[in-house]
Formats: C-alpha cells, structure tokens, sequence
C-alpha cells in the first residue's frame, strides 16, 4: 500500500547503457552473421577450386585410357602414380572401372556415385564420401569407349582429401575477419564517442538542476542542444513557471487571509476581554453578542477561504468533475436557499423548467459559487427585492442567471468586485470574496461570468457553461 510503480520496479538501465545496447549488440551480431557467410563463401569457392582440379585430374586420367579392339589400353606409368599418391597431407585416389562394378585401375574402394539414374557421358559429377574412415570430396566421369557392336561404358573417378579445403576456407576466413574486427572496433569506438557526445547536453542539463536550490526556479537556458533537449527544457521551464505561479498565488493567498483574520481577531480578542472584566449581567449579555457576531463574520470569512482554496486551479484532481444536470442541481439549490431568502426578507423566483442541460462540473463547487451569487445578491440587494434564479438552453451552451432588483453595481466596480477582499460597500457585511469566489469555480469550469445591469434596475450575473467542456 502506498508504493508507486517505480518503487516497485527494479532501477532501470541508463539512457546511454540502453542507447550502447542497442548500437553494439546489432553490431556484434551483425560481426557473427558476417563471419559465417564469410565462411560459408570460402567453403564454397574452395570447393569450386578443388572440384575444377578433380575434374582436370579425370580428364587427364581419361586420356590414358583408349580402346584396343576388343579390350583397353591403359598408357598410365608407374611414375605417373607416384606423383598422384605421394602427398600425405593431401593424396588422391583414383579408380578406372567398367560398371557396373568391373574394377580396372587404382582403388577399389572409393565409393561409386549410386545417386545417378542416367548419368551423361563426358559431364562430371561431383560428390562427397567416405573412404577409410576419411571425409572425401570425388569427381566422376562417365565415357563411352565402345563400338557400335559392343558398346562399352568408362567410369574415371578421382578423390581428395577435404584437407585442402578446410585450409583454403580457413585462409580466406581469416583473411576476412582481421579485416571486419578491425572495422567493427572502429565502429564501436565512433558509436561510443558518438553517445557520449550525444548525450553531453543531457549531463548539462542535470547539472543545471541539480545545482539549483529549491527557490530557485528561473528558466533553464540551453541554446546550443539539440532539439529533443532543447524540448525538454522547456517543458521544465514550464513546469517551473507553473510551480512558481503556484508558489506566488499561496503566498498572496496567506498574506491575503493573515491581513483579513487578524481584524476580526483582533476584535474578537477585546471583546473577551472587555467581556471578562464586565461584572453587569446586561453590560456582559451584550459583550458576549458581540463575540458571537465577531466569532461568526471570522468562521464565515474562514470557510470562504477554504472555498476559494478549493477552487484553485492545482485542486483538479482532488474535485474531479462528473456530467450531470444543471438544471436539476439549481432547482433543488432553489428549493434549500429559499427559507434563507425568505427570512431576510427578499422572495426568490426560479426559472429551470428546460430539458436536462448536462456539463461537465463538480456539484460541490457548483453549489457553492450558486449559494455565493445568492448570498451576495442577499446582502447588497436589500429586504423587499427579488432574486430570480433562470436556466437558458443554447445549440452549444447552457445560461445560468442570477438576478435582483437591487441597486446594482457601478460599471466601474463591475471588474473590481472579482478582486479579493474588494467590497463595493464597506456598510455592508461580508469579507469581498464572494464573486471571486464565483469567477474561480467558473474558470475551473470553463465558464464566461459577465456581469449586466438588470433592467430596469438591480444586477444580472450570467454564466455560460459550453456543454461540450469537459
């Protein structure tokens, strides 16, 4: 309970360890990949190498062979052989037969080629096979020595050892990877400078918040970065203008709210005290009316404050706003401000008989700046007036009007009377911050507060919810 997500995650790589990752890692796979295709190539022009090689060797022993009447005549001296079969490392075999299977010449183990249905004369075939325990690599070559009467079939193989291509492919390989390390750790080396240049404005910036101290929440200055950090310091920047837009409002708000409770308190203060030294039971019931009056303007002006607190733009996610019904929330506020109005001697009227007007809005604060725009009009109105509560529907908007035949308001004082702790009259009670109060809760909403003069006489306030506002 009470543990955020980072909290309960592992710390997570940083930015340059994850952007290195995933520079070098490619690379590094990329390096293996290349290397084996590097290989593979090798592999295959060795084999083309030694299959060119075998098949000159069949041509050459073919040669020696040729037809003698009925029979063949191989020219293939002893010498020749020796010269065949004298590398160790790297020997050939050979074998002249007559298939299917008659043995003539060399070694009589190599392995025939049976994967052939109808081989072609004088094409070779190449393949691989094993003779002694040995990987070899073979080359066939299939002849017609025959004549037309007695048609004969010539098979010249030749064998080598796999050595000589496993070292051709193991020269070219090294060849090429020296070549590609040296590239790669190149690569790595400009990858590496390039990060860390990179992100040489990021460190900058951190040292530019970190050596701040808490106060100190002027613009961050970075000119010279790139765009993405350029973009980011902005974005601090406002939050920072934010932060201290918040800071100067609290400040003013205290100083504001100190300056106001300190008369009343003051006041409050001497009345007890004139009320402690009073020994006249009548003289004391009048000391103490005046403590419960003063006790009362002070718990009055105090939940005013924590209205307009509540009202600020940073309370959002405290008093989230829901849709619902105007229309029902000012006729039921109606029906519980009417005994008040009525007691000070005022009536109220209430006009909210259109179709369901649904915004967007928080009912608690809606409530409060209604029972403000009332209470004002209560208190500079005067007994004998009319309050007259409306709801206008609009294609985009709904109207809520509050109205009274009282003396109205100066049009100089129109814009002042949204100012806090300004008072039109200072005859009359109250502390100055119901229409500010009002004007806070419409902003929050979304909502234009004008004020008009009734006609013929008294105060129209109007407030225009948009009904798409959310």
């Amino acid at each position: 309970m009470g543990k955020t997500e980072g909290s309960r995650s592992a710390p997570g790589l940083s930015l340059r360890r994850q952007l290195l990752l995933w520079l070098l890692v490619p690379q590094i796979v990329l390096w293996s990949a290349a290397i084996y295709v590097a290989y593979t190539v090798a592999l295959r022009y060795a084999n083309i190498a030694i299959d060119q090689g075998l098949f000159q060797s069949t041509r050459a022993l073919a040669r020696q062979v040729k037809p003698l009447g009925d029979g063949l005549f191989i020219d293939f001296p002893r010498a020749a052989q020796q010269i065949l079969e004298e590398e160790p490392e790297d020997r050939v075999f050979y074998m002249v037969s007559t298939p299917p299977g008659r043995f003539i010449l060399g070694n009589d183990k190599l392995p025939q080629p049976t994967h052939l249905q109808n081989p072609q004369y004088n094409h070779p075939y190449f393949y691989d096979g094993m003779l002694n325990g040995q990987k070899i690599r073979l080359a066939a070559l299939f002849m017609s020595v025959g004549t037309a009467e007695a048609p004969q079939t010539l098979l010249v193989q030749v064998a080598k050892g796999i050595t000589l291509r496993k070292r051709m492919a193991h020269d070219i390989l090294v060849d090429t990877v020296l070549p590609l390390s040296i590239l790669m750790l190149m690569t790595s080396l400009l990858v590496w400078g390039g990060v860390s240049h990179g992100l040489s404005p990021l460190r900058r910036l951190r040292r530019l918040v970190e050596n701040r101290t808490v106060l100190d929440l002027a613009p961050i200055e970075i000119t010279s970065a790139p765009a993405e950090v350029r973009s980011l310091a902005r974005a601090l920047n406002t939050l920072m203008a934010a932060v201290a837009h918040n800071i100067s409002y609290q400040r003013r708000f205290i100083a504001d709210a100190a300056h106001q409770l300190r008369t009343p308190l003051a006041g409050l203060k001497s009345q007890t005290e004139l009320a402690l030294n009073e020994t006249d039971p009548h003289a004391l019931k009048q000391r103490l009316q005046h403590v419960h009056t003063s006790a009362s303007r002070t718990v009055h002006m105090v939940n005013q404050l924590l209205t307009l607190a509540r009202a600020e733009p940073d309370q959002q996610n405290a008093m989230p706003r829901e849709p619902l019904d105007l229309t029902r929330l000012v006729r039921d506020l109606a029906a519980e401000l009417a005994p008040r109005v009525l007691n000070r001697g005022l009536e109220l009227e209430c006009y909210a008989d259109v179709p369901p007007q649904i915004i967007s809005g928080n009912s608690t604060l809606l409530r409060e700046m209604l029972t403000n725009l009332v209470d004002n009009a209560i208190r500079y109105a005067g007994k004998g007036c009319t309050l007259t509560l409306r709801v206008l529907a609009g294609s985009d908007s709904t109207t809520l009007e509050v109205e009274d035949d009282g003396p109205g308001i100066a049009d100089s004082d129109k814009e002042k009377v949204f100012d806090r702790f300004y008072r039109v009259s200072q005859q009359i009670e109250g502390c100055g911050l119901g229409l500010a109060i009002v004007r806070e809760i419409a902003n929050r909403h979304a909502a234009d507060v004008v004020l008009r003069d009734a006609q013929p006489h008294g105060l129209l306030v109007s407030i225009r919810f948009r009904t798409d506002a959310h």
